[in-house]
């Protein structure tokens, strides 16, 4: 489980999201439950896909004891196999509800050596960015419904890397944090990407960015499925300065930026983060965007490069956007 963290600042209050729905993957523990706690108290329907049942109905309960009346259910989901995102976007397009807001917050962190996903991606770059992919496609048409707005989580990591477009899949040299850098850049320009096509094409999405800084949640935590036994000693160390309120946020603070770029239709830019030191922790606020994410060229690549890997298809846009 995720530690407590005493929270020392007051988070500013969502307006009313009552008749909209929200759909937050990674939402039953970390940052995500965090940003599904705030949503579901605001009063949107949240719809929580979980990869594992028994941590999903956890993660109820906690919500329902911060909001009693929270209207939030739970889906299954494994975006590791891009079956299994198939399979909830069959679900969800049946129940025809549209959705005004998909935060791609799930994500997995570094592990020590290289793993693969069920369809054969290095599993950082499928989980992290190719699963939330084919999950955006397979719920485009409620997301235009909704007149929906998607928030994808990247990093500070994001800041610095490359993609390694002649070995995406890190089969001739496997670095985890160059695996991990690699994926939430190609997110991030994924979603950069979606907005531009969005406003081309009239779509009615909006897509934008946001990243937690640091805080003491479990991605670094102790993994065994990802061959990590025990928490790292960056872990440790993040736990230990963020209950003294130095340098780095709490997991209820680091949820704001992805809750800032979800919910107020006023948030300029593109991507938004904590503005304390070195963006690790504090308030949200809008930021430059990253280095890695500045060339639309590359987002257009990574567009296509993804849409082959998961084998899904996007409407072609009308036209391009003076932006891009």
């Amino acid at each position: 489980m995720t530690e407590e963290v005493p929270l020392r600042v007051q988070l500013p209050s969502l307006s009313d999201l009552s008749g909209r729905r929200a759909v937050i993957t990674g939402g039953s523990d970390g940052v995500g439950l965090r940003i599904a706690t705030r949503l579901a108290a605001a009063g949107a329907e949240v719809v929580l896909p979980v990869r594992n049942r028994s941590k999903g109905e956890a993660a109820l309960e906690r919500i329902r004891r911060t909001a009693p009346a929270a209207r939030i259910t739970l889906r299954d989901l494994d975006l590791s196999s891009l079956d299994a995102v198939a399979e909830l976007g069959r679900v969800l397009r049946a129940e025809g509800h549209p959705i005004h807001l998909l935060v791609n917050n799930a994500g997995v962190m570094t592990p020590p050596a290289r793993q693969t996903t069920a369809d054969g991606f290095e599993l950082q770059l499928g989980a992290n960015h190719l699963g939330h992919v084919a999950l955006v496609a397979h719920l485009l048409p409620l997301l235009r419904s909704g007149r929906g707005r998607v928030v994808s989580q990247v990093s500070v990591a994001a800041a610095r890397g490359s993609i390694a477009w002649e070995d995406l899949q890190s089969e001739h040299r496997y670095d985890p944090m160059a695996a991990y850098r690699q994926s939430k850049i190609a997110l991030g320009l994924f979603g950069l990407e979606l907005d531009r096509r969005s406003r081309a094409g009239e779509w009615g999405i909006t897509s934008t960015l946001s990243h937690p800084g640091v805080a003491p949640t479990n991605l670094l935590a102790a993994r065994p499925d990802l061959g990590r036994s025990e928490q790292t000693a960056g872990r440790r160390i993040i736990g230990a300065l963020s209950r003294r309120g130095i340098l780095f946020g709490t997991p209820e603070s680091a949820a704001e930026p992805a809750l800032l770029a979800a919910t107020d239709p006023a948030a300029p830019g593109n991507l938004f983060g904590p503005r304390g030191l070195g963006r690790l922790g504090g308030r949200p606020a809008g930021q430059r965007l990253y280095r890695p994410l500045r060339r639309a060229e590359d987002a257009e690549r990574v567009w296509r490069v993804s849409e082959t890997l998961t084998g899904v298809a996007f409407p072609l846009a009308s036209k391009r956007s003076a932006a891009a």
